[in-house]
């Protein structure tokens, strides 16, 4: 909103002192990570003691996990503390109108609300099971359709590639390195020369004319896949202290450096990257999330003095999975969210493993000999001996890395 306060009275010739600076991404973005930070710290221990008011404490099942039982009666929905903390600064100083924006708001306010009537259930009706998880499926995968359906109809969502030969074309005006804009479903693959994937290129047995018509097919699709599987890996990652909010900030802020990248056409021509029209302002949301996301962790380390609920862990899931798909950056998920991806293939490995053994050895033998001690694999590491804090610190150590591993693909092709 300020930025077109700003747009009206300079169109008006009104000049006022420093509101200038609104017309760049970076001064909005430094703002905008400060302001969620300042409000997740402040307000976050209000909205704590609300909840706590309202008798909103979890229910923990015994585990056999040490200092579980201790943990029973500590608030969760922490989820809306983040939500609170990224809507105000995104609804001060981004263009609102942009449709990236209004996609991340969508996907930010839908699976928050998902993830609220889940925790409703569980704490106010008492609800051990929460939603059903079919309802939670049908809407991820509403959002996914959602996503994938702008995607691949919104005029406003274009991209803009190099040509083969832009070194020699024009180094003084950059934009004439690029190709005209183009509306296609093409995406980055990491560590590969030539990093650029057309998902109509799965439709080889049509002409290109054809392959690029029904490229939907494909892409809407495997956009549902991705919006379900990172908002479940999100969702599955939070289990103990500090560990979803700490491993989602790292990949918060290593897409909100792509988006800032992509978005501006002088580092897209020296990274040698897709210059995405309007993707520039996404970076604000990213970075304002990511300052959400650390005041959040502020109360939430170990012994956490609030959870983020369902609320909290399917909205981030989601949003990072929007975040990769609109950057084209999609394909990078299995790095960047590693973490994610362990801790839903632990899931999906101790229940294969079991089961294959139960049949072929009887149920005694599959319950004495399971794969994981206990599943998702931070529970396992519990069992081990390792104290919740050490698990933690070192996930988000190699999520850093992970990170890292991400930014180098930039060059590395």
């Amino acid at each position: 909103m300020l930025y077109y306060l700003y747009e009206y009275l300079t169109n008006h010739g009104i000049h006022v002192p420093g509101l200038g600076m609104l017309k760049y991404i970076s001064f909005r973005a430094g703002i905008s990570v400060l302001l969620s930070l300042i409000i997740a710290l402040v307000y976050g221990k209000r909205v704590i003691n609300y909840l706590r008011a309202k008798q909103m404490g979890e229910l923990v099942r015994d585990l056999g996990l040490d200092g579980q039982k201790q943990k029973e009666g500590t608030p969760t929905m922490g989820g809306l503390i983040i939500i609170l903390a990224t809507l105000i600064p995104v609804l001060l100083f981004t263009r609102i109108t942009n449709v990236y924006i209004v996609l991340l708001l969508v996907s930010m306010l839908w699976m928050g609300a998902i993830g609220f009537v889940d925790d409703y259930l569980k704490k106010i009706k008492k609800n051990k099971d929460g939603l059903s998880g079919k309802f939670k499926v049908v809407g991820q995968v509403g959002l996914g359709l959602i996503v994938g359906v702008t995607m691949y109809f919104h005029p406003d969502i274009t991209v803009k590639r190099k040509y083969a030969d832009a070194k020699v074309v024009n180094r003084n005006n950059v934009e004439q390195n690029f190709m005209p804009t183009e509306k296609i479903t093409v995406s980055t693959v990491p560590f590969a020369k030539n990093n650029e994937f057309d998902y109509s290129g799965i439709l080889f047995w049509m002409n290109d004319k054809d392959a690029h018509e029904w490229a939907w097919i494909v892409f809407i699709p495997i956009v549902i896949f991705i919006v379900t599987a990172v908002s479940n890996g999100a969702n599955i990652t939070d289990g103990i202290d500090g560990l979803a909010a700490g491993t989602s900030a790292i990949i918060l802020l290593t897409l909100a450096l792509f988006a800032y990248l992509s978005g501006n056409i002088i580092f897209a021509d020296y990274l040698n990257i897709m210059f995405l029209p309007n993707m520039g302002e996404t970076t604000i949301f990213a970075v304002a999330m990511v300052g959400a996301v650390i005041g959040f962790f502020w109360y939430n380390t170990y012994p956490a003095q609030v959870f983020m609920g369902d609320t909290g862990s399917l909205m981030l899931g989601g949003v990072i999975a929007v975040l990769a798909i609109i950057l084209r950056k999609e394909l990078l998920i299995p790095v960047l969210c590693g973490i994610f991806l362990i801790e839903n293939l632990s899931v999906m490995l101790q229940v294969i493993v079991f089961k294959y053994r139960k049949r072929k050895y009887g149920l005694e033998y599959a319950q004495n000999n399971r794969l994981f001690k206990m599943s998702p694999v931070h529970h396992h590491y519990q069992k081990v001996g390792f104290h919740e804090s050490k698990i933690v610190n070192r996930m988000i150590i190699i999520g850093v890395v992970l990170a890292i591993i991400c930014l180098i693909t930039l060059k590395m092709r």
